[in-house]
């Protein structure tokens, strides 16, 4: 045989046993098929996935296989059962398939990216799944509110809401403070309920109602509250931020603090008022207003204040008018001043007497009747 003629012959074995073995592992790995409907999925940090796998078996034989995870990132956790069993190997009948559920637990620190994961059956048969990270992950507390800020009068109570965040792989005992300022209030409501602290469970969220009630003698401005939620390892605070636009108070009186006077029936009493404006903002459009008896009249001059500085004092005259059928005794009379955020009363107690000219006749009458007794005595009384 010639030299050429060997290296052929040499060269066919080679093509044939080559072309052999490609058609084994091809058949090898068609023989069994790992299944999965989602093999990509897109998770945040801190996420768990639940993976349903079919391991299916195409030959006319029993399939006897490992299985493993392989590729697993450090510190990520994972489950392989079967029913509610942890599994390494599982035999599947000819024709047939058994269902494998995987879980795993995404860690709440994690770069953002794509992790890819091979699960693995005997030597030759591989599914590969991709995690997508769809964000930058942390271990650590958040403490937020969408609205931080809110405008009132000192009045007011001021109530938020704000989100607790547990972005730990641990349960976490939280403490809720707030370094607010001598005399304001500060409340934390969970569940609508009154707390100092709240419990959550890892990578949950719970909602805090935080109350929040300024002195009464406050002055106008703005006022920042940081309030916070942490313990020993981990902690997270906000800025709560009020506007106090100012309190709204005034007082009714007189310059006397006298709030009796008297009245001749029919006739009218001019009462000189003080409205003065107690509180810290300033009042507009202050009305004046009256609660009389039947068929008595009461007037203002002037009939509105327009506007009163805190601090000042407006001058008002009130004219009472007494109904002329009114008999002697006590009467009461209550002025108001009020505006939309506020209003005083005064309550005045008014004493009627009758006119002079009617006592005048009074007398005459009784004079006249005296004196015709008298005169009467005399000249009867002796016969």
């Amino acid at each position: 045989m010639s030299e050429r003629r060997k290296w052929l012959h040499l060269i066919l074995f080679l093509l044939f046993g080559i072309t052999s073995i490609s058609s084994h592992a091809a058949f090898l790995a068609d023989s069994v098929t790992l299944y999965t409907p989602y093999t990509r999925i897109s998770v945040p940090p801190g996420e768990s996935i639940n993976y349903n796998i079919d391991v299916i078996n195409n030959t006319a034989q029993v399939k006897n296989l490992g299985i493993v995870v392989a590729g697993i990132p450090k510190g990520w956790n994972y489950v392989l059962k079967s029913g509610s069993w942890e599994i390494g190997q599982i035999a599947v009948l000819p024709g047939q398939k058994q269902t494998l559920s995987l879980k795993v637990d995404v860690p709440l620190k994690i770069n953002k990216g794509t992790y890819r994961v091979r699960i693995v059956a005997g030597e030759y048969y591989s599914l590969p799944l991709a995690v997508n990270v769809a964000e930058q992950g942390s271990f650590e507390t958040e403490f937020t509110t969408q609205q931080a800020n809110m405008e009132g009068h000192a009045n007011s109570n001021f109530n938020f809401t704000a989100i607790l965040n547990n972005h730990t792989a641990e349960k976490q005992l939280y403490a809720l403070r707030a370094n607010a300022l001598p005399g304001w209030v500060v409340t934390f409501k969970a569940n609508y309920i009154q707390v100092t602290s709240v419990e959550n469970e890892p990578n949950t969220t719970k909602d805090i109602a935080i109350e929040i009630n300024p002195p009464d003698n406050i002055e106008a401005g703005t006022y920042r509250i940081p309030v916070s939620a942490g313990n020993s390892s981990t902690a997270a605070s906000l800025t709560l931020e009020i506007v106090i636009t100012g309190t709204f108070s005034m007082e009714l009186t007189t310059p006397t603090g006298l709030l009796s006077t008297s009245i001749t029936r029919g006739e009218e009493k001019k009462v000189e008022l003080l409205v003065r404006n107690t509180g810290s903002s300033p009042l507009n459009n202050i009305n004046l207003a009256s609660s009389s008896p039947v068929n008595w009249s009461v007037s203002f001059e002037p009939v509105k204040v327009d506007r009163l500085e805190p601090g000042a004092n407006a001058q008002v005259f009130a004219t009472i008018k007494a109904d002329k059928r009114a008999i002697a005794g006590d009467y009461v009379t209550n002025l108001e001043a009020k505006t939309p955020e506020t209003s005083s009363k005064a309550t005045f107690r008014i004493s009627v007497k009758t006119p002079m000219l009617l006592g005048w006749i009074g007398i005459f009458i009784i004079l006249a009747a005296a004196g015709s007794v008298y005169y009467l005595f005399r000249k009867y009384g002796r016969r």
